[in-house]
């Protein structure tokens, strides 16, 4: 069964937000964009829609916890169109914790807990961003972009599309390239809801605390309401094929300062 239903006409209530220091429409729908310190950073506008969260049974190399089920989002919801980068993250908190350093490289080397110190300070100095981490819903559906494949580009990725382990593919797919560390934000195409590296480069933090998904379809999920791990989702530069997948999942404790780890941003409501 394929589900997936985006609600085309379904618009932000007010646009450009007075946030925003530059905003257009192009081939991958709207966007708007702030800018801190000489930093520009890009968000896209993912519409109301309803999706199949999780892999079918018969996706190869599947997890259990991946149990696949009916989301419904009824609000529409801006997120970052890549990873934070150094330049912005030194830009707001003043330091670098990266292990591979680049201005235009993902900042990694960041808890879930350093995401939110740099969100609050960021809702601090521009209260009006209502800056926020998605919700593990809300970062598989931008993750899918419409599709229900095990990636965004089909059946198959390689190193040309995604930085991630290419010695070691998915599904018996073609080796490529192992980098062996990070690349630029925007070294690699984006999906075709314009959001770039939501496979590979490094594991994004979500707002959800990790829990069990329900067998039965939900709207607007939030993840469960105690536990001490979070979410973090879309495999890293040293990951297998299998762990770039849409649908993989996996938990980190909340001061987790691995190399792995970064974060992108969405808006609040």
């Amino acid at each position: 069964m394929t589900i997936y239903i985006r609600k085309h006409t379904i618009f932000p209530e007010e646009f450009p937000e007075n946030w925003a220091s530059d905003w257009g429409e192009d081939e991958f729908g709207l966007w708007m964009a702030f800018t801190y310190k000489g930093v520009r950073q890009a968000f896209r506008w993912c519409e109301p829609g309803t999706f199949l969260m999780g892999s079918p049974e018969n996706e190869s190399e599947r997890f259990d916890n991946e149990l696949q089920h009916q989301v419904t989002l009824t609000k529409g919801f801006w997120i970052a169109d890549t990873p934070v980068t150094q330049v912005l993250w030194q830009a707001v908190m003043g330091d670098n914790p990266s292990r591979f350093r680049g201005d235009e490289l993902p900042v990694e080397s960041v808890s879930w807990n350093g995401a939110q110190a740099f969100i609050s300070k960021m809702n601090g100095l521009k209260a009006e961003l209502k800056l926020c981490l998605p919700t593990e819903a809300q970062w598989e559906y931008a993750c899918r972009a419409g599709t229900t494949t095990p990636f965004s580009w089909g059946e198959q990725i390689d190193s040309s599309l995604v930085n991630f382990d290419g010695t070691t593919p998915y599904n018996n797919g073609r080796k490529s390239e192992y980098r062996e560390k990070t690349v630029a934000v925007k070294e690699l195409p984006c999906n075709d809801w314009g959001l770039y590296q939501m496979h590979g480069n490094i594991w994004e933090c979500c707002r959800d605390l990790y829990d069990s998904y329900p067998p039965h379809q939900v709207t607007d999920p939030q993840g469960s309401e105690s536990g001490t791990d979070h979410i973090v989702r879309g495999g890293a530069f040293f990951t297998d094929g299998r762990a770039c997948r849409s649908a993989r999942r996996i938990l980190s404790i909340s001061n987790d300062h691995s190399h792995r780890i970064g974060f992108r941003l969405a808006r609040g409501q």
